[in-house]
């Protein structure tokens, strides 16, 4: 579970706790306000649009409804009329033409665009002039009534009503050739719309009223058919947009639109493409289409319309069959209003800032007068600590509790300042006689310590004497032995000591490097008796021939070598002097490590600081363990003789490597691993020689010993 601390720039001063209690709820709640109230306010925005889209579009189909029935009750009154049942009785047949001007005068009294008589078979018998001409010059041949119409045919009574109906190009000339002029419509490319091949909506859509003119018996003489073409009706368009939109019905110089759809297609709109252009032949976007056309149902939304957003509102338009075949469209600009929504928000913000600015300036005075007088205070202590002992906090202009603790602050240093005085007097006295009395003791002291160095150097020296002394005794009787045995066993096998030829020599280098161990020891004890030999040697080499030697201590543990031998410069150096150091280091790193780990070997070239020289640098090993480090004490202590952490050991081991390294002029050096884990020994040796070297003997030993 995760606590919640005070972050440090809060927890160390009063007077950010103060701003932040001050300003904390000017900062966070009231903006926090402001924007539940923008996000409510948004969305109620938002729903009080929709609201008067969708009180729009019910005034438009209320209209549209309206033309329907007017369409058809027209309809039915003329084929009711008693003036077209005398034109049509066979006792008194009238001239065709008074038949045609009869109709032409009906079309033109209900606003009609066509009007066409048939007789009960289909058969034409009269058709209304068009708008402009006379029955004469309108009489041409009728074709017979369109297949699409015949399903149109309404029955009487007063609730008679227009339908709506797609038509062919032909259906439409035979009913009304004057209307085809309008009847194409090229289809303009429009953004989000759906993929169609045409180029052009050639179909119309009309509103068709058919109904029978009767006898006085009730036989059917005749068939009246009545309608409006829809196609590029920019009359009938304008007028729904004027119902609904009339002037300064929108706020904020919103512009309202209205438009009828066959299919996705506008055939009428008073929405402007360019400036005096009409979007007619463009078309609704995919998703307007789907929702609408597909589904059936009604879109109250914004929507892309040609070129602006527009609060739209869009319902489909059925046919007598009750498939849908258009839409009906209202919408307004949406841009003013969000503009509007826009401005109000910052005006929203502005008042907001201003009272979180008043609110601020008010709660940063009331808390200057509380933490003033605390950090007053609080730098008077500061200045004490730093030794001005004549700081104090002074007058105050608050008289609450913080003014009297002030008060009592300065007099409690007051206080404090004369028992600091009369203390000083009491320690510089002391002082000077501890002074006088030390003096008398470091003069006595100093000889003291130098016999106790020297003394102690000696005992240590002497003892090394005597140890060397006594392992010099005692090891070379046994290695004369060794040594005696194995030149017999050479010499008795002869020929048959071939298989084990190298494990001859092994020993010979082992009893070897005992000797020299022996010498090395005397050497310390009388450094004028040793004698050696130097030689060039390939230092990755050593290495893995010292890791054969100790592969048997490392076959006992869980330890992984790692090796990354990388130095190329052979080094000037004994080879069993050299050989007597890497063991040393790998057995204490074995030694380390009893729960097993990782040993790495290293090997790399060196060149000093500067020098350009072919010969000048050499080459270094480094020795890692993964064991547990060396402390302080023991980075102090590590080369010094006697000196060990292991409860076996006689700490000679790194004394005397130490000396063997620096004698070729080189050095050792140990510290622990820049992770923590484990220790590092470095042994950085020379290409140069510092001493002269001497052959080998012939069976592989130094000459002189």
């Amino acid at each position: 579970m995760t606590i919640w601390r005070t972050p440090n720039w809060l927890a160390g001063s009063v007077r950010n706790k103060l701003l932040a209690m001050a300003l904390l709820p000017l900062l966070v709640a009231f903006p926090m306000l402001v924007i539940a109230l923008a996000l409510w306010g948004n969305v109620a925005y938002d729903r009080l649009l929709i609201t008067k889209v969708r009180s729009d579009l019910a005034v438009a189909h209320g209209y549209f409804e309206q033309v329907l029935s007017e369409v058809g009750s027209g309809t039915q009154g003329v084929a009711n009329s008693q003036a077209l049942y005398a034109a049509l009785r066979p006792a008194k047949p009238q001239a065709p033409g008074f038949v045609n001007d009869q109709m032409a005068l009906a079309r033109e009294q209900l606003g009609l665009d066509f009007l066409v008589l048939y007789d009960p078979q289909g058969r034409p018998l009269a058709r209304a002039a068009p708008p402009g001409l006379s029955s004469r010059d309108a009489a041409e041949p009728i074709p017979t009534m369109p297949v699409a119409i015949r399903g149109s045919l309404q029955a009487p009574g007063p609730a008679a009503r227009a339908r709506l109906l797609q038509l062919t190009p032909e259906a439409l000339d035979a009913l009304a050739p004057h209307l085809m002029p309008r009847l194409r419509i090229a289809l303009v490319a429009t953004r989000n719309a759906a993929p169609d091949t045409r180029e052009a909506e050639n179909r119309a859509m009309v509103v068709l009223s058919t109904h029978p003119v009767r006898d006085a018996a009730g036989k059917t003489i005749a068939l009246l058919s009545g309608g409006l073409l829809l196609n590029q009706n920019l009359d009938f368009i304008d007028h729904i947009n004027r119902i609904v939109y009339p002037e300064g019905a929108l706020p904020f110089g919103s512009q309202g639109t209205a438009t009828l759809f066959m299919d996705d297609v506008r055939i009428t709109t008073n929405v402007r493409l360019f400036q005096d252009q009409r979007a007619i032949g463009t078309r609704v976007s995919q998703a307007v289409r789907d929702a609408v056309l597909g589904r059936g149902n009604t879109w109250l939304d914004r929507a892309f319309v040609v070129n602006d957003w527009y609060v739209s509102a869009y319902q489909p338009l059925q046919d007598a069959t009750g498939a849908r075949i258009g839409m009906l469209y209202v919408g307004f600009t949406e841009a003013p209003f969000r503009l509007v929504r826009y401005a109000m928000l910052a005006a929203m913000g502005l008042i907001f800032l201003g009272v979180m600015a008043l609110s601020a300036w008010f709660s940063l005075r009331w808390a200057r007068s509380i933490f003033q007088p605390v950090q007053r205070m609080n730098r008077t202590m500061q200045l004490v600590e730093e030794g001005q002992s004549q700081a104090r906090v002074g007058e105050l202009s608050a008289r609450d509790e913080l003014g009297a603790l002030a008060v009592h602050l300065d007099e409690l240093l007051d206080v404090i300042d004369d028992k600091t005085a009369a203390l000083q007097r009491w320690g510089e006295e002391l002082d000077h006689k501890v002074a006088e009395r030390t003096l008398e003791l470091q003069s006595s002291n100093a000889s003291l310590q130098m016999a106790q160095q020297q003394l102690v150097k000696s005992e240590k020296l002497a003892a090394i004497g005597q140890l060397t002394a006594s392992i010099a005794h005692e090891i070379n009787n046994p290695i004369a032995v060794m040594q005696g045995n194995l030149d017999l066993m050479r010499e008795t096998l002869g020929a048959h000591a071939q298989p084990v030829r190298g494990e001859l020599q092994l020993l010979d280098e082992q009893i070897e490097r005992m000797r020299l161990i022996v010498t090395q020891l005397l050497q310390y004890a009388r450094p004028t008796e040793y004698a050696g030999y130097v030689e060039q040697l390939d230092l990755n080499r050593t290495v893995n021939d010292c890791l054969v030697l100790v592969g048997h201590l490392l076959t006992q543990t869980h330890i992984k070598v790692q090796r990354d031998l990388r130095g190329t410069r052979r080094v000037a150096c004994n080879r069993q002097e050299l050989q007597q150091v890497i063991i040393n280091l790998l057995i204490n790193a074995i030694q380390a490590m009893p729960q097993g780990g990782v040993l790495k070997l290293v090997t790399q070239d060196w060149v000093p600081e500067g020098s350009h020289g072919v010969h000048a640098g050499g080459a270094f090993l480094r020795v890692e363990d993964s064991g547990h480090g060396l402390s302080a004490e023991a980075q102090e202590r590590l080369f010094r003789p006697f000196f060990t952490t292991k409860n076996d050991g006689n700490g000679l081991g790194l004394w005397i490597s130490q000396g063997l390294v620096e004698r070729y002029g080189g050095t050792i050096s140990a510290a622990n691993r820049v992770d923590g884990l484990g220790a590092v020994f470095t042994v950085r040796l020379s290409t140069e020689p510092l001493a002269p070297s001497a052959p080998p003997t012939n069976d592989g030993r130094p000459a002189g010993l």
